[in-house]
Order: C-alpha cells, then sequence, then structure tokens
C-alpha cells in the first residue's frame, strides 16, 4: 500500500512540474559534458566560468531549506550539485522540490569545488527530463531482493553501480576475445542458429516450426558442424562468439540460452587448442584484472601458464581412486555409481554414466586450471581417435573453479567413420536419448569434398566471466537471464529464480 500511494504522489507531481513550465518526459536535451569529463576538465572549466550542462538519475538528495545538495548519476559515475534558491529563483527551487530520488534530471551552471574539495555544479537551471514513478529500493542487499535482481534488471543497474561494472567487464572480455584472435588471423563469422537438424553437442535442443515451409526447426545447440563446414570451403582460420540454446535444467551454472566462443583451425591439433586456450584466458585476466591471479568465492586461482594436464583415466585414479576406463559396460560404471551412493536413471546409458561418474568423482577435485585429455571415444563423436588406441580421442576439458570452461578436439575429418558415430548416436537416439546427436548427412557430404586436419576449441563465454568477475551464479553475468514466470504474492527467495536440477 506504502508503494502504490507513493506511485500515485509521483504521478501527482508530473502536474505540478508541468505547471511550472516543465514537462513529466522531456525531449531530446543538449548536453556538453559527462560527469567523468567535468572530472577531468575541471581545471579549464572553473578558469573559463564555462556554464556546462550535465543529465543523470538523481539518486540522493540532501534538502536543506533554501540550500541543497544532490548526487546526479551517468553513464561514467557521479557528480555534485548544488542547489541554491538564489541561483535557480524560486520557481527553479520549486521545480528541485517537486523531485524524487530515482528521476532524470537535467542541470546546467558552473562548476566548483566544496570545502572538502569535492567537485561540484552550482545549478542555475533544472529541468526534470523523466518521472520515476516508483521508489528506488532503500536496502538492496538481503535474501528477499535475489529474484528482483533478475526479474528487473533495470532497477539492479541503478542501485547497484557493481553490478554494472560486471556486465562492463564481460564487455571488454569479449572485445578483447575478438582483437586477439583477429590478430591471429581468425576471421569471424555468423552460423544459423535455426537449424534443420541440431547438431555439433551431445544436448536436448529447442523446437520451433516454420509456417510458410511447414518444417520443423531447432535453435542451434552449438554451431560446430557449421564452422566446420567454413573449413572444407577453404576458411582456414574461423571463430563465432555465438549463442547457443539448450533445453536443460537451470542452475547457478546452467543457462539455456548462453554464449560460446567457438573457433576452428585448419592444419592443427588439440594440441594448438590448449595453447590457444592458455593465452586467450590467460591474457584475458591481463586485459580485464590486470594479473593471472585471482580469487573466485574465496579460493585462489592461479592462471599463469602452463596448467596441469591430466588423462581422463588418471583424473578417476587421483581424485577418486577408482578405474574407469574406455569400453566398461554400462552394469560395471553402475555398480561403481551405486557403491559410490551415485543416483543412476534406469535409462542412461555407459556414455552417460561415464559423464555423471566424472562430474560427481572428478570435477570436485579441479580447481585450479587443469586440462583433461584422451576422453573415450564412446562420449566425443565428433572427435579423431587416437592413433595407438581407438578407444580414446585427441580431444580435452579445461576446468577451473570445480566446472567445464572449454572443450577441444582433433577433429574427426574421415567421412566414413563420421557416418559410422552418427548410426551410433542415431541408435542411442531412437533409444530415447534426446541429447544424442541426430545423423547429418549434409555435414557428412561436406567432409566427403576433404577437411584439412582441423583443431576446433570451444570456450564457456558465461562460465568464464563468472570467474574473472567473482560472480556466484550465471544468472549474475546475463543480463536477462530465464526465469520461471513470477507469480504474485510468491516469496523470492535465494534458491528459487527458476532453480532446477541441470541436466
Amino acid at each position: 500500500m506504502e508503494q502504490e500511494e507513493q506511485f500515485k504522489q509521483r504521478l501527482e507531481s508530473i502536474a505540478a512540474v508541468e505547471a511550472l513550465g516543465g514537462r513529466g518526459y522531456a525531449k531530446k536535451i543538449s548536453r556538453t559534458h559527462t560527469s567523468a569529463e567535468i572530472i577531468r576538465d575541471f581545471d579549464a572549466l572553473e578558469s573559463s566560468g564555462a556554464v556546462v550542462f550535465v543529465a543523470g538519475r538523481m539518486k540522493t538528495a540532501r534538502k536543506m531549506g533554501k540550500a541543497s545538495f544532490a548526487d546526479l548519476w551517468d553513464g561514467d559515475g557521479r557528480i555534485q550539485v548544488y542547489i541554491k534558491i538564489d541561483n535557480l529563483g524560486e520557481s527553479g527551487y520549486e521545480m528541485f522540490k517537486l523531485l524524487d530520488l530515482g528521476d532524470m534530471v537535467g542541470v546546467s551552471g558552473k562548476v566548483f569545488k566544496t570545502r572538502t574539495g569535492e567537485i561540484t555544479i552550482i545549478a542555475e537551471t533544472i529541468q526534470l527530463l523523466a518521472k520515476c514513478l516508483h521508489p528506488l529500493p532503500e536496502k538492496w542487499h538481503g535474501l528477499t531482493d535475489v529474484e528482483i535482481r533478475y526479474r528487473q534488471r533495470y532497477v539492479d543497474l541503478i542501485s547497484n553501480p557493481e553490478v554494472k561494472q560486471v556486465f562492463e567487464t564481460r564487455i571488454k572480455i569479449i572485445r578483447w576475445i575478438r582483437e586477439f584472435l583477429q590478430e591471429r588471423g581468425f576471421i569471424e563469422v555468423e552460423t544459423p542458429m535455426m537449424q534443420a537438424l541440431p547438431g555439433g553437442a551431445s544436448a536436448r535442443p529447442f523446437k520451433t516450426h516454420h509456417n510458410a515451409l511447414d518444417i520443423d526447426l531447432y535453435l542451434r545447440v552449438a554451431p560446430e558442424l557449421y564452422l566446420k563446414r567454413l573449413i572444407v570451403g577453404g576458411f582456414e582460420r574461423v571463430f563465432e562468439i555465438n549463442r547457443n540454446f539448450r533445453n536443460e535444467g537451470i542452475s547457478t551454472r546452467h543457462n539455456p540460452e548462453f554464449t560460446m566462443l567457438e573457433l576452428y583451425q585448419a592444419y592443427a591439433d588439440f594440441k594448438d587448442m590448449m595453447e590457444i586456450t592458455e593465452a586467450v584466458i590467460s591474457d584475458a585476466a591481463l586485459a580485464a584484472l590486470g594479473s593471472t591471479t585471482l580469487t573466485y568465492q574465496g579460493a585462489e586461482i592461479n592462471l599463469a601458464t602452463p596448467w596441469k594436464r591430466i588423462r581422463w583415466t588418471e583424473a578417476f585414479k587421483e581424485f577418486a581412486g577408482e578405474d574407469i576406463v574406455p569400453g566398461m559396460s554400462r552394469d560395471e560404471l553402475a555398480a561403481v555409481c551405486k557403491r559410490r551412493g551415485i543416483d543412476v536413471d534406469p535409462d542412461s546409458n555407459s556414455g552417460a554414466l561415464m559423464d555423471k561418474l566424472f562430474g560427481e568423482l572428478v570435477e570436485p577435485c579441479l580447481v585450479q586450471p587443469t586440462f583433461v585429455y584422451d576422453y573415450p571415444t564412446e562420449i566425443s563423436p565428433l572427435a579423431m581417435q587416437r592413433d595407438d588406441d581407438p578407444e580414446l580421442t585427441e580431444r580435452f576439458e579445461l576446468f577451473i573453479c570445480n566446472f567445464e570452461i572449454a572443450n577441444a578436439f582433433s577433429e574427426l575429418a574421415d567421412p566414413m567413420e563420421q557416418m559410422r558415430r552418427f548410426e551410433k548416436q542415431q541408435a542411442l537416439r531412437d533409444a530415447g536419448d534426446a541429447e544424442a546427436h541426430s545423423i547429418d548427412r549434409d555435414f557428412v557430404r561436406a567432409l566427403q569434398f576433404g577437411m584439412p586436419p582441423t583443431g576446433g576449441l570451444g570456450i564457456g563465454i558465461d562460465r568464464l566471466i563468472m570467474i574473472l568477475t567473482d560472480s556466484a551464479s550465471i544468472r549474475d553475468v546475463i543480463l536477462f537471464p530465464l526465469l520461471r514466470p513470477a507469480v504474485a504474492g510468491a516469496a523470492a527467495t535465494e534458491s528459487d529464480p527458476s532453480e532446477s536440477p541441470a541436466e
């Protein structure tokens, strides 16, 4: 009821502003400076007596009779404004008194420094640019506000400058990654986000329908198969910073819509991809943080290269004391799960149990950057097999802070072997595995034209940003994460912004 009353009062104040010659929502204004420019150029502005015009959101105001102070926040930061009736006149001061915290305000005047040394504008004119009809949160950090932060990201950004800094860091890192790759001869390309067949990763896709063509389409789970078509076509180094969609659970590490970097390099293999991965992530940390040492959720992480490398089977031995090897039957793997107290889906196949065991027993131990390589062929349908052991592939995954950051292969180029792998995947799909690959015959046809030896790499951008900004949840680094529809009157809790088990 209090919020409704404040909304009503703020709405009514627009009429009072208009009675003084103002507007509730102004047209274009001619801003001369940002807050940062005034601070940077203060000496010249003060000595010249120049009048500046600034605009921003009024977040604080200290009203003291006929003289007051207010803080305006723009895209660059904060600037203090001194409002005095002698400078504004009675009408202008009445206009100021009608302003509420959260309003977008324009101020013109000269600059000076207060006795405490703070750069300030002496307001000569003041105007309302846009009325804020809802009061800003007075106290933001609290259990009941977590869901609101994600649902109303605009309020989150207004109220918490540190949130904006996270996304500014995200933008900086993505821009730096582009420059890093372009300097090394990679070209940025775009591939379809709607595909006739979902492929490139083991994941459940989102399905849609094209009315004009009367065909079902899928939102891409990965751009891999299209990017490798480009390698066949003669592009030797390509990358895409892409949006992928996977119809899976939502958690602190999973969002159904997420951002990945995928790149492919002809005449390279998975070892070359290790070198690129080390360089791009450690250099991104330097660009964003100025250091390769950081703290993530209390743990000190050292991104200085080289990073630890360990074989998939050895990782089970070192961190779990288990002998898990390629070729083990489903029953054998299920027995290990039972012994270790790990729930087993009765419909899961041996490959799914391998992944389950790795996620439960090994991943929690991988805090420092670690390359796990030599993955089983059974769970790597797009990777090239090792010459000395066809049950293993030239594939690695990178883990930092207990979760996967990157995945890379020496790409499978043999069309006959690729078709055999697709057929095995299709059999799993026919048996009910919704995450198994479909047979992409056109991709096999592309390989029949000859793909050069190729290394491929995918890096999860959202998870990388989590680590580099010390963010506990993936929702903290995605501006508008997917949430369960809000229910009127429902209480929000930290564990209930659409949280469901990750698949």
